[in-house]
């Protein structure tokens, strides 16, 4: 392989003009794609094989034209201290709010007048009125949404609290200053690394085209496959943190050859096959993590999952041609004005090996001096900060969990007020069957613990199915709520379905947790298999992979601590806490293995190179810091920015994805790469580079290491890169 990328890479550089213009070519294209592309009208959220899906596919069976699937909102009613919404005045706001509404929008089921739909509250302080849509959420037009705002506004100027809810208002989530601030970040940190502002535009420039392609890619698409709204969003968050690393790699190799006397073109290739290789399997953990989310069976997730796959994708093959193209447009400006003026020409330039020790070889020094202490410092730590990992309590946020400055959660806080907790997330149950069976079902349901409510039964015209619904006590993401729905599935019979969004999301939960056992084992098995190739070692995998596990739990701990506890919530914008969304331990399994293995194969093969170049295991150790360690920490400072500036958008599950990634990568990479990795790779000494001989004869050499390339001259023909 490293044969193979040396050739691309010199290709790449001698052809410079004709590989930048297919990149912009192909930055247009997306561009174009994207801008002419219909707008995405539909983000459909399905869990196939859960009772709460079957009986939404039932409802949409037996009840066709009620919107099963379409979206809810509630305008929600106070009075003024003193007051009743049974008076006159306030009764006279709500008849005319109903009346606009129904009125507003073409695309409206359904407006329930409060007084008629037993929907005032016992001491009469609030009332609210239910508005259900045809379609969901996101296919509302601007115009039905102004529409509901327009009248809640209109009710509001009359003397009464008007707020709403409900995911009618749902929306693109917004984007804040924060990812502006983290680019801005990453450049700082390629300056100070580089020392050179070209050197340090070059990965932002790619890493920017390469995201540029990717979003605009599921833009023009996301009609067709049905994206949901955060497909780009973590499309964007991955690519640009993986596209500025695997530059950034690549431009150092490339600065390392040049300060050994090569020259610029046989530098290039020789940063592509060395540092490219590596690159290509960083890569491949990365899509695997991703790409293996759909096993977990969850259409959206694996949408996801594939998409950001291909944004990395795009991300590797930038880093092996388009920046040894920008590398040839470059030129000695790659090197910092200072470093040219020290370096003088190629031929006398002094090997890094010959230079003061850094701090890479000093910090890598004082592990070998101490590894056991360096390796119970890290593994201590990390385990206290997992600690409150063992309290994870799994959701998906509801409108509870809004700042307090949205009108959606203050309607939450007035229905919870004026009716109870559970109204904000009432249960649906689905009889398969006629009216007697509905009607044993409401008594059977009334017997049950946890209730608040049980309204009558509501059959379909051709009687063979109806609706009830069920107002549980407590709180849509409360453990009772839990509870009472499996209770509710226990004493009823299998013509009988529970669904509805609490519902939903119950059994999304559950779906991850079963999912993330057998995700785990595929996705640490594959990349286990894949870096024994690399590493040529059993022991290094392992490490690698139990090491992960570690930054994970702990990463996993601090989200409980910040979005669960509340522990520095104020600092991250979290102004309520609740339960940790659902999703989330898997999909940091996922983005973070992935991301982990990056730092593993980067640090860690420079290592195998050194070693399998003839150093002794310590002396290796000290190599690798020496020419990885500094590029390795701007990486993760890199990434680390990037993440954190998605803490600043008001989606909470994007926050929340944010800080969990921003804090597993700080983990990873500064305490079990470059920590506990040196410790436990000085302890095993040659025995972490051991491989059984049978196995080493079966696993296909791919040449990380670049031996091949010591048989390449320093100016070879033009590359075949077909037979290549």
């Amino acid at each position: 392989m490293a044969t193979f990328l040396y050739k691309l890479g010199r290709t790449a550089f001698r052809r410079r003009r004709l590989v930048a213009l297919l990149w912009v070519a192909l930055l247009a294209l997306a561009g174009v794609g994207a801008a002419t592309a219909p707008a995405a009208t539909s983000s459909s959220f399905s869990i196939p094989g859960t009772e709460a899906q079957r009986a939404f596919d039932l409802l949409e069976e037996r009840f066709p034209g009620a919107g099963a699937d379409g979206a809810t909102a509630r305008v929600v009613f106070k009075a003024p201290d003193g007051g009743k919404m049974t008076d006159a005045a306030p009764k006279a706001v709500v008849e005319e709010t109903v009346a606009a509404l129904k009125s507003g929008s073409d695309q409206i089921v359904s407006v329930t007048d409060p007084y008629t739909a037993q929907a005032v509250s016992r001491d009469g302080s609030t009332a609210y009125v239910s508005v259900a849509y045809k379609v969901n959420g996101m296919e509302l037009t601007d115009e039905t949404r102004e529409a509901l705002k327009q009248a809640g506004h209109a009710a509001q100027g009359k003397g009464l609290t008007v707020e709403l809810g409900g995911d009618a208002l749902q929306t693109m989530p917004e984007t804040g200053a924060g990812e502006i601030v983290g680019v801005v970040v990453a450049g700082i940190v390629l300056v100070i690394t580089f020392g050179s502002l070209v050197a340090a535009g070059l990965p932002l420039l790619t890493a920017i085209i390469g995201v540029g392609i990717g979003v605009s890619a599921i833009t023009a698409l996301a009609n067709v496959l049905d994206l949901g709204t955060t497909t780009s969003t973590l499309a964007m968050m991955i690519g640009l943190a993986v596209g500025i690393d695997y530059a950034l790699f690549i431009v150092s190799r490339y600065r390392a050859e040049l300060a050994d006397g090569r020259d610029k073109e046989d530098a290039a290739g020789r940063a592509t096959g060395t540092a490219g290789s590596a690159v290509v399997f960083a890569g491949l953990t990365v899509v695997i993590a991703l790409v293996g989310l759909a096993v977990v069976n969850i259409p959206m997730l694996t949408k996801m999952g594939f998409a950001a796959a291909g944004t990395v994708v795009i991300a590797v093959l930038i880093a092996l041609t388009l920046i040894p193209a920008l590398l040839g447009f470059a030129g000695d400006k790659v090197i910092g004005r200072k470093q040219r003026k020290n370096a003088g020409t190629p031929e006398t330039a002094t090997p890094e090996k010959d230079a003061r020790p850094n701090a890479g070889t000093r910090w890598a020094r004082f592990v070998l001096r101490r590894p056991v202490f360096v390796l119970l410092a890290g593994v201590i730590g990390l385990g206290a900060i997992a600690i409150p990992a063992a309290s994870l309590e799994m959701g998906l946020p509801d409108d509870g969990v809004k700042p307090v400055s949205a009108t959606e959660r203050r309607a939450y806080d007035l229905l919870s007020e004026g009716f109870g907790p559970g109204f904000n997330g009432p249960l649906l149950v689905v009889v398969d069957g006629d009216r007697a069976v509905a009607d044993k079902t409401v008594e059977t349901i009334k017997d049950l613990d946890g209730i608040a409510a049980v309204t009558p039964a509501t059959p379909n015209k051709a009687g063979d199915a109806a609706m009830i619904t069920v107002i549980p006590k407590d709180r849509p993401s409360s453990g009772a709520t839990e509870t009472l729905v499996h209770d509710i599935r226990g004493a009823t019979g299998d013509d009988v379905l529970v669904t509805g969004a609490t519902a939903m999301n119950i059994d999304f939960s559950e779906k991850m947790n079963d999912a993330l056992v057998p995700y785990l084992a595929l996705v640490v098995g594959l990349a286990f298999v894949l870096l024994t190739v690399v590493f040529r070692s059993i022991l290094v995998p392992l490490k690698a992979a139990l090491g992960f596990l570690l930054s994970v739990v702990a990463a996993l701990g601090a989200v409980v601590a910040v979005f669960q506890w509340g522990w520095l919530g104020g600092l991250f914008g979290v102004e309520q806490t609740g339960p940790i969304m659902s999703m989330m331990p898997i999909f940091m399994v996922g983005v973070v293995f992935g991301l982990a293995m990056d730092y593993e194969v980067f640090l860690v093969t420079r290592m195998r190179e050194a070693y399998v170049h003839g150093e002794r295991p310590g002396e290796a150790i000290v190599t690798g810091f020496r020419h990885s360690a500094r590029v390795v920490t701007a990486a993760a400072v890199i990434m680390i920015a990037v993440f954190s500036g998605f803490i600043g958008m008001t989606d909470q599950m994007i926050k929340m994805i944010g800080f969990g990634l921003a804090v597993a990568v700080l983990f990873d990479a500064f305490v079990v790469r470059m920590a506990i990795v040196p410790a436990v790779l000085a302890l095993l000494g040659h025995k972490a580079w051991w491989l059984p001989k049978w196995l080493d004869r079966a696993l296909p050499n791919v040449d990380v290491e670049g031996e091949g390339l010591a048989a390449q001259g320093s100016a070879p023909a033009e590359p075949d890169l077909v037979k290549a």
